[in-house]
């Protein structure tokens, strides 16, 4: 009976033993490898975008010695083609098939929106890289939720506010019908408008249409001071080839955000040169961490990096500070959400801190196309922050 009551020497030591696997278990799971999902464009209209922002990101990670918070990283990748439509089962693979740790993604808006609600319903750290939707760090901000890019009415107020500035009275608008051309055209009207100046007429396309004809016609005949595009990727390629070729470029200014020509001058060639556009980067930005950023990323890449590429590096970078800040340990959220809530981050940009709902407060520059290069010609706008959209954290 004595045997029952009392545990052999080596049956303690097991139990022991046991107990302790247990109570490392967590711990000793966090030295595995950190899930990163990738959720971008790598096919269509923003195919290049999709590929800059993975660059951008893995640079950053493997100028920290190619881990996070000391543990090595495994990627996922899912084209998101674009699509609204797809983004919640694309969305759920990474999270629910592969297991990830932390969402990247994206540049469309309208699929952005679809993955912060699956991040939301999942309690996923999402990071976007690119798209500004405008309600994502507004009403529908979460506290698992973080963007290192721009909202889409940033550029579009900084504009606004320059063509106030230089006498414009009439303007038309011009983009897509979708969530980031919306709010883009909505930023530019509020302070064009509020400075004096008065949008004629709003004209939009289904996304990704690029046949522009009908609507060159009807701009010309408006002729109003100057017109406010938001268009990106192939899309942006044509609509500046197609203004010009129309004959109004030396008639009527066509201005717009910087992703109107941003990753896109080669392919605009003459038809983009001394364009003015605002956006919170410049190639040229003469800054030591951008130039630095700028020679990292051609000797790794072979081309010269655009807005997208500094944007995925500076996903990774908030990453790196949250990851750092619990030691790799995930399941610290509280305390890596707090790290990347308070990040001040060293950027290509220049300074970037982030809102309460989780958006970039930073500088939004006036640029002119000279050459190949969106070249820095003045600060639009210092530190802007975003009014408050309802954000409830």
């Amino acid at each position: 009976m004595n045997r029952f009551r009392k545990p052999s020497r080596f049956a303690a030591l097991v139990a022991f033993a046991a107990a302790g696997l247990l109570a490392a278990g967590p711990a000793a799971a966090q030295q595995g490898k950190l899930k990163v999902g990738l959720m971008l464009p790598y096919t269509g209209t923003y195919a290049a975008l999709g590929t800059a922002i993975t660059n951008g990101f893995k640079l950053a990670v493997e100028e920290n010695g190619g881990k996070l918070g000391g543990r090595e990283i495994e990627y996922f990748t899912v084209d998101d083609e674009s699509d609204p439509a797809k983004a919640p089962e694309n969305a759920n693979k990474l999270i629910k098939r592969d297991n990830v740790d932390v969402l990247v993604g994206t540049v469309h808006s309208g699929v952005a929106l679809a993955m912060s609600k699956v991040a939301r319903d999942n309690n996923t750290l999402l990071i976007i890289p690119n798209a500004g939707a405008d309600d994502i760090t507004g009403p529908l901000c979460a506290a698992n939720v973080f963007r290192t890019s721009f909202s889409n009415s940033q550029p579009g107020r900084a504009m606004g506010k320059v063509m106030a500035e230089q006498k414009k009275k009439t303007a038309v608008t011009i983009t897509w019908k979708y969530a980031a051309g919306e709010e883009s055209i909505g930023g530019f009207k509020e302070d064009f408008e509020a400075g004096g100046g008065k949008v004629v007429k709003e004209l939009y396309l289904p996304f990704p249409q690029v046949e522009f004809q009908s609507y060159l016609t009807e701009i010309a005949a408006l002729k109003p001071d100057v017109v406010y595009a938001f268009f990106a990727g192939g899309g942006a390629v044509k609509f500046v080839k197609d203004y010009a070729a129309a004959g109004l470029k030396t008639t009527i200014p066509l201005v717009g955000p910087g992703f109107l020509t941003d990753g896109t001058l080669e392919a605009q060639g003459e038809s983009a040169q001394g364009m003015l556009t605002t956006l919170h980067y410049g190639d040229g930005l003469n800054i030591p961490k951008n130039n630095a950023f700028r020679a990292a990323y051609t000797k790794a890449y072979k081309v010269e990096p655009d807005v997208y590429a500094m944007q995925g590096y500076d996903a990774a970078q908030l990453l790196v500070i949250g990851m750092n800040a619990v030691k790799g340990d995930t399941s610290k959220r509280a305390d890596l959400v707090k790290a990347m809530e308070g990040a001040r981050i060293d950027s290509p940009r220049g300074s970037l801190a982030l809102s309460k709902g989780h958006n970039p407060i930073h500088d939004i520059y006036l640029r002119k196309v000279e050459g190949k290069e969106n070249k820095v010609v003045g600060v639009a706008v210092k530190n802007l922050t975003d009014p408050p959209r309802g954000c409830k954290l």
